[in-house]
């Protein structure tokens, strides 16, 4: 199986330094895919802080009057002394209800470093994928050779 194939990569959201403020990505048309996987990576993240991960659909392609979708998979996680440091938050919403799609990372009572937001859609009904502009270079291989 070629996973590459049948997913489109995209990085939704830019490396942010240290703050208590959230962070919104860039808004998905997941016409033609099954579902969406976010994956916001974490830097150095101060004890105490509380981050959160929330997917939202619109029926326009817009962040404005969204709606959260019901797969919630990821709520609010307090951060201890060093427990979320370049640790991983990840939502997967699977056959969203709206046809446009977004995340929003809060970050609320301590600072944290986020290295990026990457969004997977997967499930896709036309292969082979063509991969996001954010996707400078990807390989396949049939197998290792020494």
């Amino acid at each position: 199986m070629n996973l590459s194939k049948g997913i489109k990569v995209s990085v939704v959201e830019a490396a942010a330094a240290a703050a208590q403020t959230d962070l919104t990505t860039d808004v998905l048309d997941m016409q033609g895919f099954e579902g969406v996987m976010y994956l916001a990576l974490l830097g150095d993240v101060t004890s105490g802080a509380v981050l959160t991960l929330t997917a939202k659909g619109n029926s326009a392609d817009s962040v404005s009057s969204p709606t959260p979708v019901t797969q919630k998979a990821t709520d609010a996680f307090t951060a201890g002394a060093s427990d979320a440091d370049s640790k991983i938050l990840m939502v997967d919403v699977y056959k969203p209800t709206l046809r446009y799609q977004f995340a929003i990372l809060s970050r609320t009572t301590q600072n944290a470093v986020v290295g990026g937001i990457i969004a997977i859609q997967y499930g896709a009904g036309l292969k082979p994928t063509a991969q996001h502009a954010s996707v400078i270079a990807s390989a396949f291989s049939l197998g290792v050779s020494s």
